[in-house]
C-alpha cells in the first residue's frame, strides 16, 4: 500500500487530496495544526471504511521543534512515503506600512520554511520509494498582488525550491508544484455575488475551479514517471 502525507490535510484542498488518494487505496497521513476536530473526523470516516489506513499528525510548521516532531511522528507511522504534498498555507494581507517581524515569521514559516525542512527530514523515505514531492503554490505570483508581498515572496520561494530540488533530488525523487487559481474564497471570507462574478469574468473558462481539480492534478503528477521541476497552473486560464 502506498502512503501519502498531506500537510494541511484536514480541510479544503488538503481534504480533497486525502479523500481522493484514500479512495484509490493509499494510506493517508493527515497533518493539521489547529483543525484537530476536522482531522480526526476525516480520519475516522476513512477508517470506518478502510480500517487503519488514515492517521493524523499535529504540528505547527512555523516552529522548527514542531517540524522535527512531525517528522518523528511520520517516522513512527510509516516505513516509506510515496508522496509528500506541501499544501498547508497561511494567507493574509500585509500592507508595507503594517509589516512586522511576526508577519514575516508566520508567512515564511508555513509557506516556505516548513516545507523545506519537511522535505529535508523525509527525503530518505521518499528516496527509498522513488517518490514524489508536490508543493502547492499560487497562480497569481506571475502578476503580483498588492498588499500580499510576504505571502507572495514565500510562495515564489516555494516555486524556486521546487525547481532546485528537482535537480538535486533526481533521479530518485520527482519534485513538482501546482499553482491553483480561483478555487475558494480565502479562509473565513465569503464573497458577494458581485465579487464572485468579477473573478469569474477574468477566467477564460468562465467558472470557478474546485478542490477536486487540484486533487486530480496531484494524482496526475504522482502517476507520471517523467515530469519533474514543473509548475502546473490549474486556474482555468486566468494567468494567460
Amino acid at each position: 500500500m502506498k502512503t501519502i502525507f498531506v500537510t494541511g490535510g484536514a480541510k479544503r484542498i488538503g481534504k480533497a487530496i486525502v479523500e481522493l488518494f484514500s479512495s484509490n487505496g493509499w494510506k493517508v497521513l493527515i497533518h493539521y495544526n489547529n483543525s484537530r476536530t476536522d482531522a480526526e473526523e476525516l480520519a475516522d470516516s476513512i477508517n470506518s471504511k478502510q480500517p487503519e489506513t488514515a492517521f493524523t499528525v499535529q504540528g505547527d510548521l512555523d516552529k522548527a521543534d514542531e517540524v522535527n516532531n512531525i517528522i518523528s511522528k511520520v517516522d513512527d507511522l510509516t516505513e516509506t512515503i510515496d508522496l509528500l504534498v506541501n499544501n498547508a498555507s497561511t494567507f493574509y494581507p500585509t500592507p508595507i506600512d503594517d509589516i512586522s517581524e511576526d508577519h514575516w515569521e508566520k508567512l515564511i514559516g508555513s509557506n516556505l520554511k516548513g516545507p523545506m525542512f519537511l522535505i529535508k527530514g523525509l527525503k530518505q523515505k521518499l528516496k527509498e520509494s522513488n517518490g514524489s514531492i508536490i508543493n502547492i503554490t499560487d497562480t497569481n505570483l506571475s502578476k503580483g498582488v498588492a498588499n500580499y508581498s510576504i505571502y507572495s515572496a514565500a510562495k515564489a520561494g516555494l516555486e524556486a525550491i521546487t525547481k532546485g530540488l528537482a535537480r538535486e533530488l533526481a533521479p530518485e525523487i520527482k519534485v513538482n508544484a501546482i499553482a491553483p487559481g480561483a478555487m475558494l474564497e480565502p479562509p473565513d471570507v465569503t464573497w458577494t455575488e458581485e465579487q464572485k462574478n468579477k473573478v469569474i469574468d477574468s477566467i477564460p473558462l468562465k467558472r470557478m475551479g474546485s478542490e477536486k481539480d487540484i486533487a486530480e492534478a496531484v494524482r496526475f503528477l504522482a502517476d507520471s514517471d517523467y515530469i519533474t521541476g514543473q509548475i502546473i497552473k490549474v486556474d482555468g486560464g486566468r494567468s494567460l
